[in-house]
Order: structure tokens, then sequence, then C-alpha cells
């Protein structure tokens, strides 16, 4: 009947019932298969941006014998993979075997790396292709016949701007021979991987490299290797550190020949008194073929430079600088800004009383306090930088053409308004110091013009003591700097608090009004003096931005002067026009950054006949194996010393011909502008600063002459050093 329940039959739910068995046993072995496939090992390994494999060289391997693996890496173009120390950044590749019993497989072997460069970082790894070989040692007692199956579970990282972690297994199995033995040799080479296998061997180190030493320099290291094994003409070398924080692998590394042996100046790391002294040399010759060498250094002293362990020392670093300051009082560029100082004294002398008494008293420390923070700052700002891995030294400051232009910018300023042409207002002049209601501010101002006009100058005993600061704690290298600004400071701050010296002076009169015009026109030479630097730096470009910038201050100044008088509404029109104006001429000093000057050619520079060549590492090294004297001068245009040193004692027609019967090489160093090459070398030598002079004999150590040089001095140095007969002096 329609729609009446029919109960099924026995048959329909047996067949209903193998019907779900089937089922579910090709459910389970769908699971199973797509679970063991998931685990199935491939080679190659393709990834998005990584095609990895692991081949083998040799198509079959016999008992007892050792053939080697390549793990290769295909990579994608802009991404890299990494070293066995990665740099400032990565992870290199891992790798567990999976072995039959009895086989073994060494290490992974690394081929030289290139340099990869991350922002302010740096890299070691490899980019387009990476190949890694192994050993693999089958036993003796491997059944012949029997393959050898074996199982690689690999990691790797692999980046570009961001990292991949990657990974793959790999299966290989190798044949074994029948019978290789010594009189069949080993089993063929496989022709599919020779070129892997051939090109991998060419990139792994020639040897190993003994007797390195590596040991401080300055405030740098340095590595001294043998050059014995090296290719003979070497144009370019770089050092891999083998572990993190050995050096900074991101700074500059110069280096030069000497004496049979190769020596490169390093930037320390984090650990550099930790890490192993290890690592992989690679150098290249003049053809242009690139090698590489294990080194493993010993630490130690380097030959032919200042022993770490014979500083100065701490009692004579602070006589020094204190030496040094008191001396920066005569320099010339510090002198315009003390003389203004010295009429604001004057002009005290003349008020009776304790309370004329105590202002002197004030005028005195307050000087002394801005000559005080200013070194503090400029301290604190120099030790910073040098920790953060900067090649800075004492001066930096003036490295920097939008400083030098600001400055030549405030000198004229002053000059401006010391000759009478402009009035600046209280506030203003009183940096100078000059003005009768100039007060505390006034002084503090003077001392900080002062701290900021000396610190680029240098002075004896200043060199030694700026070199050895900057090796120690912060706290001793800012107490040894303040003490070179406390230096400074003492010849005012002891009129100020001794009447009695203080009325030495002349007797204030109409001649001070005199005077202080006078005094512009020193201010005006060292505005001229730093337009020239400028123009060492920047090249003509700059001094014509530097010059169109004064006269837009002289010009925003002069409105100010015109408008000053007015109405309130054309007064602020003429404050909006003098503010337009002075942010112009500081925007062409800033400007001025932009600029490098032309690379001069070496030449004779003084007019005297002594010819000159840029100081490199590698200039210096070839004169040092060809056993010729070598006179090197570390300058620079803002070093009033250098200058003056390079015009009493370089210029002499007498030390030109000094040098030229002695055939002494001379090598300029301009620090005008930053060098990280001159920056190493004054380090290496214990200084922090120019000027420096040295003097290479033939045979023998280098010779460190003083700072402030004479041309009996130079002619004595060389004449000595080069026919040997000291005290002979012609």
């Amino acid at each position: 009947m329609a729609g009446m329940y029919t109960e099924p039959s026995s048959d329909f739910l047996r067949r209903r019932s193998a019907f779900r068995g089937v089922f579910r046993a090709g459910f389970a072995l769908c699971v199973l298969l797509l679970v063991w496939s998931s685990a199935v090992p491939a080679n190659p390994v393709t990834t998005e941006n990584v095609t990895a494999r692991l081949v083998a060289e040799r198509i079959e391997v016999a008992p007892g014998e050792t053939l080697d693996l390549a793990l290769v890496f295909e990579i994608r173009p802009g991404w890299h993979t990494y070293w066995r120390n990665p740099g400032d950044s990565g992870d290199p590749p891992r790798i567990e075997w999976t072995l039959p019993d009895g086989v073994e497989a060494g290490p992974l072997r690394w081929p030289r790396p290139e340099l990869i460069p991350v922002g302010p970082l740096t890299n070691y790894g490899y980019s387009e292709r990476a190949v890694h070989l192994i050993a693999l040692s089958v036993p003796a007692d491997w059944p012949i016949g029997e393959p050898v199956r074996i199982r690689a579970d690999v990691d790797w990282l692999v980046c570009e701007e961001h990292c991949i972690p990657e990974s793959g297994r790999f299966d290989l199995t190798l044949a074994t021979a029948a019978g290789a033995g010594e009189a069949v040799g080993p089993a063929p080479i496989d022709p599919a991987q020779a070129e892997v296998f051939a090109a991998a061997r060419a990139e792994l180190p020639r040897g190993r490299i003994e007797g390195a030493v590596l040991g401080a320099a300055g405030t740098g290291l340095g590595l001294v290797i043998p050059a014995d094994g090296l290719p003979q003409e070497i144009d370019g070398v770089w050092f891999f550190a083998g572990e993190w924080g050995l050096i900074e692998h991101a700074a500059q590394q110069s280096w030069r020949l000497v004496d049979g042996q190769l020596r490169i100046d390093l930037s320390p790391g984090a650990l550099a008194d930790q890490a192993a002294p290890d690592g992989l040399l690679v150098v290249a010759d003049m053809r242009g073929e690139v090698r590489s060498y294990e080194i493993a250094a010993v630490r130690g002293s380097l030959p032919g430079t200042i022993p770490p362990d014979r500083p100065i020392g701490l009692p004579l670093a602070f006589v020094f600088a204190l030496l040094g300051g008191l001396i920066l009082n005569l320099m010339p560029c510090v002198f315009p800004i003390l003389a203004m100082k010295a009429l604001s004294l004057i002009h005290s002398l003349s008020g009776q009383g304790p309370e004329a008494a105590r202002e002197r008293v004030l005028h005195g420390l307050a000087y002394t306090a801005g000559v005080l923070l200013f070194f503090a700052g400029l301290a604190a700002l120099l030790l910073a930088l040098r920790a953060g891995g900067a090649a800075v030294g004492w001066g930096f400051q003036l490295q920097y053409p939008p400083f030098v232009a600001f400055m030549a910018y405030v000198f004229f300023v002053i000059g401006l308004s010391l000759s009478g042409a402009i009035t600046i207002g209280a506030r203003l002049m009183s940096l100078g110091g000059t003005g009768t209601g100039s007060g505390t501010a006034g002084a503090f101002g003077t001392g900080a013009l002062a701290a900021l006009v000396a610190a680029p100058c240098t002075a004896p005993f200043m060199g030694a003591a700026l070199g050895y600061a900057v090796t120690l704690s912060w706290p001793l290298a800012l107490a040894i700097m303040l003490t070179l600004g406390f230096g400074l400071a003492l010849p005012f701050l002891v009129l100020s608090l001794v009447p009695r010296l203080a009325r030495l002076l002349p007797k204030p009169g109409a001649w001070m009004e005199t005077l202080k015009q006078a005094l512009a026109f020193p201010m005006f030479a060292a505005a001229a003096w730093l337009v020239w630097v400028l123009s060492v730096q920047t090249g003509s470009g700059g001094v014509a931005l530097v010059l169109g910038g004064l006269v837009l201050s002289a010009f925003g100044l002069w409105l100010r002067e015109r408008t000053r008088s007015l109405p309130s509404a054309r007064r602020r029109l003429g404050v909006a026009a003098t503010s337009a104006a002075l942010i112009g001429a500081l925007y062409l000093g800033v400007t001025t950054d932009r600029l490098t000057a032309p690379v001069p050619s070496p030449g004779d520079e003084s007019g005297s006949g002594l010819a000159s060549e840029p100081y490199s590492p590698e200039r210096l090294a070839a004169a040092r194996a060809e056993r010729r004297p070598v006179f090197v001068n570390m300058t620079a245009a803002w070093c009033i010393t250098c200058l003056v040193n390079e015009r009493v004692a370089l210029s002499a027609s007498d030390v030109a011909r000094t040098f030229s019967d002695a055939g002494v090489l001379y090598l300029k160093g301009d620090w005008t502008n930053r060098d990280p090459a001159i920056t190493a070398y004054l380090a290496e030598h214990g200084r922090n600063g120019v000027p420096l002079y040295v003097f290479y004999p033939p045979d023998g150590d280098p010779q460190v002459l003083p700072q402030i040089l004479t041309e009996d001095l130079v002619r004595r140095a060389i004449r000595t050093s080069t026919q040997g007969s000291p005290g002979r002096d012609g």
C-alpha cells in the first residue's frame, strides 16, 4: 500500500555495512597517506626564496672511503643567507643528520662570505648561491652492495629587508662500489655535479696562517699578520671576525704592509676583550684573484706602536691638560675673545667697595662656568659618538661645514658690533662681555664662546692628554677634558679673584673704545679664516653660499637698526624682514653640507720645493716595504697650530733640501673633513686630534715628533735617523 513503511531486507543491510567499512578504511588510508606525504623528504626543497638540495660528488662510495656532499642554496635575487658569524644580525644554517650506524658526517665548511650592508649595520653572508661542503665517511666494514641511506634536516634563515626562517628535509641514497681499492681508485665524479664542487672548493680558505697578533692600537685594535704566503701584489684585504663582538662589522678597515707584515686597523666590538681573536682574511691581488685564509691570532702588543701598558698615566694626564689649557690662552684663535673680556674687567676695576669686588668675583666664576660647561658638553658628545662607533676626534665639530659657516657668521656679527656699525643690543652684546651691563650672563657667554673657539686649537701636552683620556672610563675622561677647560679659564679667574693682579692692567679711559673698535678686525680676520677653511671643505660653491649668508646677515641687522625707532607696526615689519634675512643666511650655511671640494693633486703647496702626497695606509705601507724614509703630517685647515708649523718649520728651503737628500717621502693627511683612516692613524699613535708628526726611518720604529715644530728639530730628526749619527746636524 502506498506510503506504507517497508522493513529493509537483511541482504540490503549486509551490503550497506560492507560499503561503510570500505569507506572508513579508504578514508583512514587517505589520512595516513596525507600524513606520510607531509614527512616524505624532498631533494631539492623549493621555497618562495630558496631552492636547496643535497648532492654527492661521486655516484658510488666504497667501504672505508670519504666523499664530499654539498648543501646547495640557490637564493632569490636580493635575498641572502648567512656565514658562520652572521655579523650584526641573522643566523647561520644548521643541519641535523640521521645516519646509519658507523657513517659519520663532518661539519659544514664555509666559503668566503661577502659584506651585506643593511642600513647602518653589516652582515656576513651569501647572495645568489651558497655551497657548503660536508665530508661523509663510510666505515670499512660496510657491506658491499648495500646502499647508504642518509637524511638531513636543515634549518636556514633567508633575508631581504625582512627575514624568513625556512627548513627542509633531504634524503640521499648512495650506491656502494663492488670493490674500489687502491688499484681501481675512487668512483668517478658525477659529471652533473662537477662544476658545483669545483666552484665550492675555489671559495674555501686556502689554508691557515699562524703567527698573527691582535692588540690594542690607541682606542682601536690592530691585527698584524705575517705576509709570507700572501699574494705578492695585494690590492685589497678584509678581515671577517669569526665571532660576534670582536670588531664592529660595519666599520672601515685600513691596511698596510710594513716590514713583511700585513697590518689591519679595526674598530673594537662590544666583546672585543672576550671574543676569540680568529676569523677569515680575504685578500684580492692586482690581477683580480681573490683568496681567503683562516686566521687564529694571539693577543699581544703590536710591533711599531705605543704599547698599551705604557700610557702617560693619570696624574701626568691631568698636568698636561692643565698646561695645555693655559697655553690655549695664547693661541691666535682665542686671543680676540679674551681681549674683549679684558676690556670688561678693566672697566669693572673703576668700581670700588664690596659690591664691585663681588661683581668681579661673580664675573670670574661665571666665565669659568661657561668654559667648563661648554667643554663638558663637547666632551660628552665626543665620547658618545665614539662609543657609537663614529670615527671622530678633538675638533670634530669643525669637520662639519654648516658649523664652520655658523662660526663665520658669529665672528662677522661680533666684528660689526665692536666696530660700531650696528648695535645688537645688551643681551647679544653681553656675549662678548664688553657692555657695561653685561653682568654674569655676559661673562658666562664669553667663557662659552672662548671655549667654542679654543676647542679645535691645540697646544703642547694636549695631544697626549686627550689621546689618553679617550681610553679611560667616562668619568675620568670627562675630568681630564674639564681640566683642560679649567686651564683655559684660570688666568681670567685669577685676575677676578686677586684684585692686586688685576690692577696691573692699564687704567680705563677713552683708549678702551678705540681698542674695542680695533678688536673688530681680528674678528673679521677670524671670519675670513673660517671662510677659507670652508673653501677647503666644500670648494668655491661653499664659499659663495657663505658669502651670500654674510651679506644677508649684514642686511638683516642693518634693517633692524633702521626700523628700531619706527612706529610699532613698521618696527614689527622690520623684525620680520630681519628674521627672514637671518633665516636665509642660516639656510645657506646648512646647504654647505651638500658640497665637497675637489681633491687636490699632489704637489708643492708651500713654494719651498717640499712636495707632498696625500696620506693613505696603502701608500705608507708601500714606502715602508721599499725601506724608504717617510714623514707623515696629519693636519687640518682649521688647526692654527698646524698652519703655523707648516709655515715656520716645513716651508724652509733647507728642510726641503734635507728631505730631498735623504729621499724622504712626505705624506700629508688632511683631516679638515672627516676621514676614518686618519682617525685610526691618530688613535694608533695615542692621539685624538691634530697636529701629529711621525717620521719613519728606513729601519726601526716610527718617531713621534713634538706638536710644536721647528726647522732645526725636523732636520735633526731626519738626519739622525737616516745617517745614524746622533747629534749630527748640518
